[in-house]
């Protein structure tokens, strides 16, 4: 099935031809010729790759977490670098497309360029500028998504800056001969992934054209759009499609910029085809799409165990390999694990993802979406809340289990891994040297456990439930003496301590906090005879997320359901409403998992309606 200006991306043969699964476009350098300085002007003769300006290929400082912000504008990244992201100890931010691409309201529309103007749905040049400062003052680093491979995949119309374009006629950029013909099938897209002519010079892949990237002309626009972007203060680039380019191409382009940078390569793996993620370690960074299908695979129902070597399986290399558990394509795609999966199994992989030392972890924060082409909500302005998001926006980076992960592993560093245990598949504990500890029970019961730990001994914050603040956790607290512990974690939940977030807690260990909170929760649902409403969650008096053991509420006030419930004080906690019936059929509420946070003492109240 095929929609002209709805690109798919094919790489991974189980994932092939899916409708919704977009490959991304290329930046046209439009009017560039008057943007770009003219010491980016090159030579047309070859320039020979500088290995040199390709910097090391992990981004650089104690701060290595990357955070995707998918379809955030560029005001609102601004103010996120400013509230959150520096405070929370991100490292960079990488952000959509900043060229000009064609019109239209779906995500994809970014990833489709028309020139190389700095004005998308996003924001203008001087919005992209002011963003750039921003994150930086706050000390978050800014990594650009980056179309070499391609430019608009319909056949003429009007970018969003004003730029008109027809098939394979971009004036002052681009015209038919800066692109591939290769004629390997009756209309140029790509019918064999074993074919590295046709992976590497396919002229169309529904409608995209391929940019003639062995050319000299195309190379130095290539390269002129990036020194444009590295000259307002960019970090890095992620290269969208790179296995569409030979990694020659690449290494030229590269060889041509005027300043070091973080460069990571989009590589989709594909058992037996011809262009393997491997060819792409010379230029930089490789994302690495087995860790993704292999974290969703563990997850779902094969097993948290079997991801304890991840260095030794024939993938990319840890010090090169750039991971995530998911991006914008592959929770669209079935690829990877979906904001909105089940038993809070989401939270739990990022938890591993930044827990575990492989690679150099992308985290995705995006928007829910009840269609693959949706774009973004709140006309692109990125909203929040304490620990979630706002206004149709996830804002999963402010998960506290997230964010509290990003701080583990700022502090951990390189520590190896020590003290690994592991009782059954779905449970797993270790440490990083003696720097943190984390423990993941991926079961439908709670595990309680004394785990041995090389940390030293003192008072700790877990940082899934909350934070170290003033000397004392927000959350649940953990006391190591003797080189062990002992806690007891949730279903579908963790726990994690590190020596950067130190407090007093309580509670036996890190059970529970020594005060508790009333919580009435009220819930507005219709129901039919003989249904009832119940409640269940991630703490033991909610249930640990088993059915049987879940809160009725009472009726008494219908259609408001209610129930008072005694929970542990300042902690945070995820939740459900269930419906029973008179059968025995249990009905959940929709995803995503609510999620609240407990006061410091008292009571307090919690209203919602049946989702």
């Amino acid at each position: 099935m095929r929609r002209r200006g709805w690109p798919l991306k094919r790489e991974d043969p189980s994932q092939r031809f899916t409708p919704g699964l977009a490959m991304r476009s290329l930046k046209n350098l439009a009017a560039l010729l008057s943007l770009v300085p003219a010491a980016f002007a090159l030579p047309p003769h070859e320039v020979r790759v500088n290995r040199d300006v390709l910097r090391s290929r992990a981004p650089s400082g104690s701060k290595s977490v990357i955070v995707q912000m998918f379809e955030w504008n560029w005001d609102s990244i601004a103010s996120e670098c400013t509230n959150f992201l520096g405070p929370a100890g991100y490292g960079f931010v990488q952000v959509s497309p900043p060229a000009e691409h064609i019109s239209g309201s779906q995500w994809w529309t970014d990833y489709q360029p028309v020139s190389y103007i700095l004005t998308s749905k996003r924001g203008d040049r001087s919005q992209f500028s002011r963003m750039i400062s921003a994150c930086h003052a706050a000390g978050v680093g800014v990594i650009v998504d980056t179309i070499f491979n391609h430019m608009a995949g319909v056949q003429s119309g009007t970018g969003v800056a004003g730029s008109s374009f027809t098939h394979y006629n971009y004036p002052g950029i681009y015209q038919s001969q800066d692109f591939h013909h290769c004629g390997l099938t009756s209309n140029d897209d790509i019918a064999d992934y074993g074919n590295r002519q046709q992976v590497q010079t396919s002229s169309d892949v529904v409608d995209i054209l391929s940019l003639a990237t062995g050319t000299d002309y195309v190379r130095s626009r290539l390269a002129a759009y990036a020194n444009d972007v590295l000259s307002l203060g960019v970090d890095g680039l992620r290269l969208d499609a790179a296995k569409h380019i030979a990694a020659g191409d690449i290494a030229n382009i590269l060889g041509r910029l005027s300043t070091t940078t973080y460069i990571t390569q989009e590589v989709i793996y594909g058992s037996g085809e011809a262009v393997q993620p491997s060819e792409y370690t010379g230029n930089g960074d490789v994302q690495e799409f087995r860790y993704t299908y292999a974290v969703r695979d563990a997850f779902n129902s094969g097993g948290i165990s079997s991801l304890q070597n991840l260095d030794n399986r024939g993938w990319i290399a840890s010090s090169q390999a750039n991971v995530f558990v998911a991006n914008h394509d592959t929770e669209r795609n079935g690829g990877s694990l979906k904001y909105n999966a089940a038993s809070n199994i989401y939270v739990t992989a990022h938890v591993f993802s930044l827990a575990h030392p492989y690679g150099t972890p992308t985290i995705l924060s995006s928007y829910s979406f009840s269609s693959n082409d949706v774009g973004s909500p709140n006309s692109g302005a990125g909203t929040c809340s304490a620990t979630g998001g706002t206004n149709g926006w996830l804002c999963q980076h402010r998960y506290t289990a997230i964010s509290g992960m990003v701080g583990f592993r700022n502090n951990v560093g390189s520590a190896a891994i020590n003290n690994w245990v592991s009782p059954q598949s779905q449970q797993i504990a270790f440490g990083r040297g003696a720097l943190g500890f984390v423990a993941i029970n991926n079961a439908d019961s709670a595990w309680t456990a004394t785990f041995s730990t090389s940390l030293p001994d003192g008072s700790y914050c877990d940082v899934i439930s909350g934070s170290s603040s003033s000397g004392a956790c927000t959350g649940t607290g953990v006391t190591v003496s003797g080189g062990s512990f002992s806690v007891t974690v949730s279903a579908r939940n963790a726990i994690a301590i590190h020596t950067g977030a130190l407090g007093a807690g309580g509670g036996g260990g890190g059970t529970v906090p020594p005060s508790s909170v009333s919580v009435t929760f009220q819930e507005t649902a219709t129901t039919v005879w003989g249904e009832n409403i119940f409640l269940v969650g991630s703490l033991s008096q909610l249930g640990s997320w088993t059915p049987a053991a879940a809160i009725a509420l009472s009726s008494a006030a219908y259609p408001v359901w209610s129930v008072t419930v005694s929970l542990p004080a300042s902690t945070t906690f995820q939740y459900k409403f269930i419906r029973k019936q008179s059968d025995g059929t249990v009905v959940w509420e929709s995803d995503p998992n609510r999620q609240a946070t407990t006061g410091s003492s008292g009571s307090q109240t919690i209203s919602s309606s049946w989702q």
